[in-house]
């Protein structure tokens, strides 16, 4: 298992030094944010943005993420165009030795949450999702908003987008990601690049708008559907765990034994209802997910790509980006760190 971290580039609060004091820290999740959703990544920016990293003794795990554009998950004849633009980004990331892409097929929205700064007992905030919460909000009245969200729509822009998901369904959906999946993933095999598909977060439609990556089978079908080693998973215990039908530990047992999962998101969270809850300190007795016997099965199915702690709560009066502080991260790294040691130095693998 290769430790890794999240890095927002350098307008992020949390610095690349910072992180550098992380004990065991092997590299940077990160990704060039000021090109459009769409246009090819310029190869000069790639190799900067590799140099930075690595000039702080780190290397550039994964690229978190190549977004896919709104026209390629609905199909529209410009994808081919885009998809194109897609690829080219993707050679030019395995020229410069990138070896993981983590990318999502959400419509619209990124991950959600209905509040950023839930305060809890310990007097840490943290975020949350409830689904009664979320009915009630207009995204185009501008009642979201959340870090890393693209916000260079207008409110006319952002409802002609959502009525353009108007009568899309679950299937039309999955029929343009395996277009996309066909035409991606033998350029990335080529380019020497892991994809790693995100899942759906949170696991389950929302806004009345269709989800495919939430549940073990969906995983299948995907993963199945172009059967190459360029074609894996981003396994995110938070996401997935959020619908407690999701078994995480025989998910990692099946397609980690497969050797389809290329990236770990490592988080915890409460649930606090059939489909609300609150994202909590990494700790197995903290949350709902047990990080111990996620961990565990990781390491018995042979893991060794880049892991990362994810969304952490805001601690000991710390400000910025709500989940992403460094704090909380650095505590959740060197848990995990500590759970992964014990096993290599307690287990032997089968």
């Amino acid at each position: 298992m290769k430790m890794t971290f999240r890095w927002f580039g350098e307008s992020d609060p949390v610095t690349l030094g910072a992180i550098r004091q992380i004990p065991g820290m092997h590299g940077i999740v990160t990704a060039l944010y000021d090109v459009p959703v769409g246009e090819a990544w310029p190869l000069d920016a790639i190799r900067n943005l590799k140099i930075t990293v690595e000039s702080h003794g780190f290397a550039l795990a994964v690229i978190e993420s190549v977004p896919v554009h709104e026209d390629i998950k609905l199909g529209r004849p410009s994808r081919d165009r885009l998809i194109d633009n897609y690829s080219q980004t993707i050679r030019r990331l395995g020229a410069e030795g990138v070896p993981v892409v983590c990318y999502n097929f959400m419509p619209v929205f990124d991950w959600t949450r209905s509040q950023l700064a839930y305060r809890l007992p310990d007097g840490s905030t943290t975020l949350t999702f409830e689904d009664e919460t979320i009915a009630l909000m207009d995204p185009v009245k501008g009642d979201l908003s959340l870090p890393g969200w693209d916000e260079s729509y207008t409110k006319d822009q952002m409802q002609q987008l959502i009525d353009s998901y108007n009568g899309v369904t679950a299937e039309d959906l999955w029929q343009n990601l395996a277009y996309f999946l066909e035409r991606i993933i033998p350029v990335a095999e080529e380019a020497g690049v892991r994809m790693a598909i995100h899942p759906d977060d949170p696991p389950w439609p929302i806004f009345g708008l269709p989800r495919i990556v939430s549940n073990r089978e969906q995983i299948e079908r995907l993963l199945h559907h172009v059967d190459s080693p360029a074609n894996g998973l981003t396994f995110c215990s938070g996401s997935l765990g959020a619908d407690a039908d999701n078994d995480l530990l025989a998910i990692i047992r099946e397609f980690g034994g497969q050797g389809k999962i290329h990236f770990a998101h490592t988080r915890n969270i409460l649930r606090t209802g059939p489909r609300s809850f609150q994202e909590s300190s990494h700790r197995s007795s903290d949350g709902s997910v047990d990080m111990v016997r996620v961990l565990e099965a990781l390491w018995e199915t042979g893991f060794d790509g880049p892991l990362r702690p994810d969304h952490g709560r805001m601690i000991w009066g710390e400000q910025g980006r709500p989940g992403y502080g460094l704090y909380d991260r650095a505590l959740g790294a060197t848990y995990l760190n500590g759970i992964w040691e014990t096993l290599d130095k307690t287990r032997t693998r089968g």
